[in-house]
């Protein structure tokens, strides 16, 4: 796995990001989703190494990055301060204006980068989201069913930490089984590495305490965005499970693109096959569709 790639340990401003490199050409940002880590783009990140310069990245509280102390409005854990990470990483690399492609969280972190730091990205792929607010807005009992660890997680500690906490295992087990459609995308090593990164009672924190930011000051912030009529500038590309909610739940109002138009200016994209981990279950599709529209 990520073979020809370098494994980095980049200091930011308040934490450590761990970084995987390879490849050559254009700059190319990857960032994973919850219960995931980097290792979600092993195949995609391999397959685009021929044509960019893939840097693939732990967020801040998940896989090999750092843990920073968070504060009582989760503020160290808004995906602004994820975003701002991401641009000291890339800066530290050598790359002031790169593209970034996030699946999850990780698309959350994207877009919220393309809105506070525009000059610093050309182009920008959210895989299997809509934006924060907007999806709050609209969440009802199919989000709180379908994908429990927006509620979950974002109640006041310590009862999200004990449970994750006590049940890792059980945890990266049901996400792959509920919101996945091929088990067998996720071999042995990969679904011990995911166990893994929640049995530390530091990055069990971190994580529930991002869930708490997305539920309280993203929303400020996305909030804040559309009353300043902010919009993401650069070309977007939106990908989303065939087979799930997004495909559904949305397309009374013109589905994820219509959703997206509201907050981008170019936007284009289609469904993918596959379940939520599309990109790790269908790695083939999902980067020749990155790799043809950050190549155009």
């Amino acid at each position: 796995m990520f073979s020809g790639f370098e494994a980095k340990t980049i200091q930011v401003e308040d934490t450590s990001i761990f970084v995987r490199v390879g490849g050559s050409g254009p700059p190319l940002l990857l960032l994973h989703g919850f219960p995931e880590t980097h290792m979600m783009w092993r195949d995609i990140a391999t397959a685009l190494a021929p044509r960019f310069t893939v840097v693939a990245a732990d967020l801040r509280g998940y896989g090999q990055s750092g843990c920073p102390a968070s504060s009582t409005d989760h503020a160290p854990y808004s995906k602004r301060a994820m975003a701002g990470d991401m641009v000291q990483v890339m800066r530290a690399l050598g790359f002031e204006r790169f593209m970034i492609a996030g699946h999850d969280r990780g698309g959350r972190v994207a877009y919220r980068l393309a809105l506070d730091h525009p000059g610093h990205v050309s182009n920008i792929a959210v895989l299997d989201v809509i934006p924060t607010a907007a999806a709050w807005d609209r969440a009802d009992a199919r989000l709180a069913l379908g994908f429990w660890p927006w509620s979950l997680l974002a109640q006041p500690e310590p009862l999200p930490e004990r449970l994750l906490a006590a049940a890792p295992a059980a945890i990266v087990d049901n996400a792959i089984s509920q919101w996945g459609s091929a088990a067998d995308a996720f071999p042995a090593e990969i679904r011990a590495a995911y166990i893994e990164a929640l049995r530390d009672p530091d990055h069990v924190h971190a994580i529930c305490e991002e869930y708490r930011a997305a539920a309280a000051i993203d929303r400020d912030h996305d909030a804040l965005s559309q009353a300043d009529s902010r919009r993401i500038a650069c070309p977007l590309l939106a990908l989303w499970s065939s087979e799930g909610g997004l495909e559904n739940w949305y397309a009374g109002e013109g589905g994820p693109l219509a959703i997206w138009r509201q907050w981008a200016d170019k936007v284009e994209g289609h469904p993918v096959k596959g379940g939520h981990f599309f990109p790790e279950e269908n790695p083939d599709d999902t980067a020749a569709a990155i790799s043809e529209f950050f190549a155009a």
